[in-house]
């Protein structure tokens, strides 16, 4: 289990910056840099806290969860997850003709691109 790769994809997935759980917990962002990166095993203390900071229960990190493994077989970047993150939000309030009507720009978009 990579408890980091999990932290992070929770913080990406809330729209959440380090600085913002540092905010919220008093831990360095320098640290929290370090745990999700895998350098540092965070105490259980310290896991409270992070899940407190996430709106989470603590056993959410032990959940038998497919995020941490999405995250690893999708290879996405930061930047990739928090722009999937903001779609998602935004899209729930659009209606089902929306929705279609979005996806049909985003692939028009996608074929038209420049690469």
């Amino acid at each position: 289990m990579k408890i980091g790769i999990t932290i992070r994809g929770y913080r990406l997935q809330k729209g959440l910056s380090q600085g913002d759980i540092e905010k919220r917990t008093g831990l360095l962002r320098c640290y929290l840099s370090r745990v999700e990166n895998g350098h540092t095993v965070p105490s259980l203390d310290t896991l409270s806290k992070i899940a407190g900071a996430l709106d989470l229960p603590l056993s959410q990190f032990f959940a038998d969860d497919t995020l941490g493994r999405e995250l690893n077989t999708q290879k996405l970047s930061d930047d990739e997850l928090r722009f999937l993150t903001q779609i998602r939000r935004y899209s729930s309030n659009l209606n089902d003709s929306d929705r279609k009507l979005l996806l049909a720009m985003v692939k028009k978009f996608a074929t038209t691109a420049v690469r």
